[in-house]
């Protein structure tokens, strides 16, 4: 465990496969944001650790992890298969729940490329547990019939040069019948290497869970 500046980073380890996390859980944290990879990826991902890290910052703690096994990382198909990616996410809301460390803090979801269709459809299971949902470069699409389950306010962020996955969230938006918005990021590919874009993705983020999973509970 490393405490740094009344932020507690802690590496976790979630029931019942055992995969490992880190938990970022700041002094006086008024949300938790659970964090979905898209494919390829880990808890190590350096975009996302920016975006928690700003998070915490914020006063919003953070849980990233690793969706998969090492055993099931070796299917590739695996890191597609939505439902058992989704089946993780609520799993992990359930562990969070029932910690002490983070017991009653609202929840919201953070999906990036296949891990927002992930993040949607473990909130459309989870319903009002689920206070917002995030995604960035996501393929919210995959998520299928989930999509018009989904209750938490959603914000799709995409790169405005990210023209195919544009495209998709557009499409996704128009079946999603919760509280929505679209925010595209000008200039900016699909993974935001452009300089200030990631900066402007954390912004938009940042200020839809403020707005939906921490002024709510003031």
């Amino acid at each position: 465990m490393v405490v740094v500046s009344a932020l507690r980073v802690e590496d976790v380890i979630l029931p019942p496969l055992g995969l490992p996390g880190t938990l970022r859980l700041p002094m006086g944290a008024k949300a938790l944001v659970v964090f979905a990879h898209g494919s390829g990826s880990s808890r190590f991902s350096p975009r996302n650790i920016a975006v928690a890290e700003a998070f915490a910052r914020a006063g919003i703690a953070t849980l990233l992890f690793d969706l998969l096994t090492p055993q099931e990382e070796e299917d590739r198909a695996n890191v597609f298969d939505i439902p058992l990616l989704a089946g993780r996410v609520v799993d992990a809301v359930r562990w969070l729940e029932s910690d002490g460390a983070t017991r009653g803090l609202p929840i919201g979801l953070f999906g990036a490329s296949t891990g927002a269709a992930a993040a949607l459809s473990a909130a459309a299971t989870l319903g009002a547990r689920v206070r917002a949902v995030v995604s960035r470069g996501g393929r919210p699409d995959l998520a299928g019939e989930a999509l018009t389950q989904v209750r938490a306010p959603t914000l799709l962020i995409v790169g405005g040069a990210d023209d195919v996955v544009l495209a998709l969230n557009r499409r996704a938006l128009a079946r999603l019948t919760c509280p929505k918005a679209l925010e595209i990021v000008p200039g900016a590919t699909h993974l935001f290497p452009e300089k200030g874009a990631l900066e402007a993705v954390i912004g938009h983020a940042l200020r839809w869970f403020q707005q939906h999973a921490v002024e709510e509970q003031s």
